[in-house]
């Protein structure tokens, strides 16, 4: 039975893959997004969502999370619960297999699987999510203007959020686990905290327990030396202890860092062809719901004019019952456009071969798997294998010869 294929599958249905969804779908390409639960990731867990662009105070990340979904099946978005376990991403049509035992057939796949802040497990962490306990200074500091919050961690991204945050509250509390003035930031950002005046620090010490009546009002902090528990009114709890990328299931599939994270270039392309990643799983600089809608914008569109580029050269090239010769080409380049008259000039001298003209800049994909690296370059066909090619300068000799095999 022959499988359905998609023109486009979407692993993960937060910010970034339903973007990704929209931008394929807007562009008639038949499109699944697979979610293994709620759409919208963290994003629809953020019970205040202010600083997305054209959604001011009152926002949710609920309601923004709903209306992405609801934009996205306007365009003919098909949404499936499934959890991804298995993938194979190489050759034209790439397979996903779910948990509970689906095989989806795709030919291009946009990874979007999200990352999740680390967290400690401390008694009340969780269950203060959104109620005072935030992983995003960039997201909520602004809710904290004249309160007092406490900040868990002493990293880079720790004592900088820190730092954010004074620009806000009132009192930022740092709890250390080390001895006091050890911080395991860089000394820049050490060298600021210190000279803030908002900034307190509580050293040799672990966070114990959150508490509050809905919203957090009190935490209990432990002193890793004498045992000591003490009590501490704030308003709010800021984490920073890192991220986790939900990318195990992507070991061996797709190129990870060392953390992880999902190597992506600027088109979001990562070390598999026609196979794209966006959203916080990607190695990044900045992790948030407007950065993570950009990147699958920018992820679909790029798998567009993958697929583009792949059925036009499957069209032309490899599935044309007659010889092909194929010229590199490219506008800026003189001696290319020459080589290209010249062909045309001599085409009759060929009458059995078909000609293809490529913008090399245009079909970066199709000429880096034939490594062609310069202009002009002559590449021959027949029945979709290449027999031939000639590389750079070319005369009408070399032509001759390079469809004399034929």
């Amino acid at each position: 039975m022959i499988k359905e294929v998609w023109d486009l599958l979407v692993v993960g249905g937060g910010p970034a893959g339903m973007a990704a969804g929209i931008y394929g779908a807007r562009s008639r390409l038949k499109t699944v997004v697979l979610e293994k639960g709620r759409t919208g990731g963290q994003a629809a867990t953020t019970e205040e969502l202010e600083n997305y662009p054209g959604f001011g105070r009152g926002a949710t990340g609920p309601g923004i999370m709903k209306s992405i979904r609801e934009h996205a099946e306007d365009f003919g978005v098909v949404f499936e619960k499934e959890q991804v376990t298995d993938l194979e991403l190489e050759g034209e049509v790439k397979v996903i297999r779910t948990k509970r035992g689906q095989e989806y057939h795709a030919k291009a796949v946009v990874l979007a699987p999200g990352a999740n802040p680390r967290t400690l497990g401390i008694k009340g962490e969780k269950a203060f999510v959104g109620k005072g306990v935030s992983y995003c200074a960039t997201c909520d500091a602004d809710f904290y203007e004249d309160l007092e919050v406490v900040v868990v961690g002493n990293g880079d991204a720790a004592i900088e959020e820190a730092i954010y945050l004074t620009k806000f509250a009132d009192k930022v509390t740092i709890i250390v686990i080390h001895d006091e003035g050890i911080l395991d930031a860089n000394k820049a950002s050490q060298e600021k905290a210190y000279a803030n005046p908002k900034i307190h620090f509580v050293w040799n010490s672990v966070l114990n327990e959150i508490r509050g009546d809905g919203l957090v009002e009190q935490v209990v902090i432990k002193n890793l030396k004498t045992g000591e528990l003490t009590e501490m009114e704030t308003n709010g709890v800021f984490f920073f202890v890192g991220y986790v990328p939900n990318t195990e299931f992507l070991k061996g599939k797709v190129a990870l860092n060392d953390n992880g994270y999902i190597i992506v270039n600027e088109k979001m392309e990562t070390s598999v062809p026609g196979v794209y990643a966006a959203g916080d799983a990607n190695q990044k600089f900045l992790r948030q719901v407007v950065t993570a809608v950009a990147d699958g914008a920018v992820a679909a569109f790029a798998a567009d004019k993958y697929l583009a580029e792949e059925e036009n050269f499957k069209m032309q090239v490899l599935d044309a019952k007659e010889p092909v010769m194929v010229v590199f080409w490219a506008p800026q380049n003189e001696e290319s456009i020459v080589a290209v008259s010249t062909i045309e000039q001599h085409k009759d001298r060929y009458p059995n071969t078909k000609l293809v003209k490529i913008d090399l800049y245009r079909n970066h994909l199709v000429a880096s798997r034939y490594h062609v690296e310069q202009v002009p370059a002559v590449l021959l066909f027949n029945k979709g294998e290449l027999v031939n090619r000639i590389d750079g300068k070319l005369s009408q000799s070399d032509i001759d010869s390079l469809v004399a095999i034929l």
